[in-house]
């Protein structure tokens, strides 16, 4: 086989590569001078490429004069062509620390391909350079081997995601990146159109509504690593424009998708060196909020909510009684090891419950040495001896314990319970050690909008409702369920699907009851009405981030890492000042001014 890395290149091997024996073997090698060292008439240079680091050795009997003089003048970051002898390094001399620890490269050609002036910050692994520096000059933290690493993984995964639909009979479709506008979902990026003045096309926040239209076409299986767009207010590790790997499938149930996923899933964990048992657990929407507070649980570790409603009904603490009096629930979480933590901070992770909507926290602490698990807390003497033991046999009290309480409508005291959990995790060290997949199922069609006053889609308005529960749209929405279904990995959505509505009236009365007029309809969704009035297949399928799936699978605490050029937290770029200011030429040729 062809070596193509080498072969069509100016190096016949890469740094990373050589090992013991490899020794007497002539080669020639590219990269950049890291560490440059003189010891007593004998250069050192470590030279690094993409795949690693080797020591290379120019002595001044086995060189050119003018070679070994640009070695006792390398700069860090100088780009280099090496030419030299593999050498064993001798037992006394191995870098354990250096996959090329046991070999040096003794040089017989230095050539300076390019200088460099000082780099901005070291290019080793575990830098601890700002985030925003490193944004600034991504060019040079790729250099690193880590990035490389990451970006590597990100490919392997692309690829034998690609792979696996092939083998499954799925094509690969470009779907149009200038689009029309939703008043559905997250803002657009919008961009004006020269030729239609005071028109606009609109980045996609996904390919949803093509990916459908290819489905009536009778394309039936359709795969795309799509690029999405989303002008939303961003959290910390969100980015405007993202990578999907966007799926569809005609004449098909939601069980038949779930079921051709996972064997993709598997193949691709294992081209990423994980293993992960299969089938996949499926666990109901309701379940899932039940017992982890959120739709996507982390159930690598438990400290599961606990339902304490009923067992406080009427009881003596005013705040417990009247949430239950009120149509809400009461809830906690027992923090295993934290009962021993002062008051000052256990009444800090107040904050965390305010974050998250909570007009205050109860707690109920017990020490190690509580062997009567007596607790302490403010709201003991108002709970009664045998409320406050019903509490403790519900929550599984143990000394050392440390309980937490939500009392609130079910979402706000499920997001309280559900961030507390995760905080707690995080201060007790609980260990969170490799992967857990799971689907969640059976989620609601709609969900109220308290700020818009109105119903919004849980999923998206495309989602198909079971016969059963169409004659509750307009009536009671909130009970509609829905064929609708999210892949979660380590507490994080990777994912999410649901079968499609295929009939022309239902998505008409979906829309309806999301607000949306028909003269709007028909403006903004008549083209997948109209096809879904022509013969259109039961479909459905799945749109996988790529961005999260691969930071999970690399260890990263954040998408930036594993994204070749990423924007901050503020959708900028520092690198290269994007967004920036146009001229009021190129405004005017799009019929814009700014106010």
């Amino acid at each position: 086989m062809t070596d193509y890395i080498n072969e069509f290149c100016m190096h016949d091997a890469t740094c990373g590569e050589l090992r013991k024996s490899d020794v007497g073997r002539e080669v020639t090698l590219c990269g950049w001078a890291w560490h440059n060292r003189d010891h007593g008439g004998l250069i050192f240079c470590d030279l690094r490429d993409r795949t690693g680091y080797t020591q290379v050795v120019v002595d001044p009997d086995c060189v050119p004069e003018e070679d070994f003089h640009k070695a006792e003048h390398l700069g860090r970051e100088y780009a280099l062509q090496i030419t030299g002898t593999v050498r064993d390094r001798g037992a006394d001399a191995v870098n354990p620390n250096m996959a090329t620890g046991e070999i040096e490269v003794l040089a017989s050609k230095v050539n300076v391909l390019n200088e460099s002036v000082t780099p901005p910050f070291s290019i080793e692994d575990g830098i601890e350079t700002d985030e925003t520096t490193r944004m600034k000059w991504r060019y040079m933290d790729l250099r690193r081997p880590e990035m490389y690493q990451s970006l590597h993984l990100r490919h392997t995964v692309a690829q034998t995601m690609r792979a696996a639909l092939n083998e499954r009979g799925f094509i690969e479709v470009e779907t149009p990146i200038l689009a029309n506008s939703t008043p559905e979902g997250a803002r657009d990026y919008l961009v004006p159109s020269r030729p239609n003045p005071g028109k606009f096309y609109a980045l996609p926040q996904s390919p949803q509504q093509f990916k459908q239209m290819l489905m009536v076409g009778g394309i039936e299986r359709y795969y795309q690593i799509a690029r999405c767009f989303r002008d939303e207010d961003l959290r910390a590790d969100r980015q405007p424009e993202f990578t999907q790997v966007d799926i569809e499938m005609s004449f098909v149930q939601e069980t038949d998708v779930m079921d051709l996923m996972e064997g993709v899933f598997k193949e691709v964990l294992a081209a990423a060196g994980v293993q992960h048992e299969f089938p996949l657990q499926r666990m109901p929407w309701k379940e899932a909020m039940d017992r982890f507070g959120c739709d996507r649980p982390d159930v690598r570790f438990g400290m599961e909510l606990v339902e304490l409603t009923d067992i406080v009904r009427g009881c003596g603490f005013g705040v417990f009684s009247k949430a239950v009096e009120a149509g809400n629930v009461v809830k906690c979480i027992n923090a295993k090891g934290a009962g021993n933590w002062s008051r000052g901070d256990i009444e800090k992770l107040a904050d965390v419950a305010a974050a998250n909507g909570a007009k205050g926290m109860a707690w109920i602490a017990y020490t190690d040495a509580d062997a009567e698990l007596a607790g302490k807390s403010p709201i003991i003497k108002f709970l009664g001896d045998e409320v406050h033991g019903a509490i403790k046999q519900a929550a599984g009290v143990e000394p050392g314990d440390l309980l937490l309480f939500a009392a609130d409508t079910y979402d706000t005291a499920s997001a309280v319970l559900s961030a507390l959990r995760l905080h707690m995790a995080e201060a007790l060290n609980i260990p969170r050690e490799g992967h857990a997949l799971l689907w969640v199922v059976d989620f609601p069609m709609f969900k109220y909008d308290e700020e818009e006053k109105k119903y919004a889609a849980e999923h998206h308005p495309f989602t198909m409702i079971p016969e059963a529960d169409w004659d509750k749209i307009e009536t009671d929405p909130l009970a509609c369920s829905s064929y609708s279904y999210d892949i979660v990995m380590d507490g994080f959505e990777m994912g999410g699907g649901s079968i499609r509505i295929h009939n022309a009236e239902l998505q008409k009365r979906v829309l309806r009851r999301l607000g949306v007029e028909d003269e709007q309809m028909e403006e903004k969704f008549g083209h997948l009405i109209h096809a879904l009035e022509l013969g259109a297949p039961p479909h459905g399928g799945i749109a996988l981030g790529l961005d999260r799936l691969v930071m999970l699978l690399a260890g990263k605490q954040s998408i930036r890492d594993v994204i070749a050029f990423p924007k901050t937290s503020s959708a900028s770029d520092p690198m290269t000042g994007a967004p920036n200011a146009v001229t009021g030429r190129q405004l005017k040729e799009v019929s814009l001014r700014l106010l």
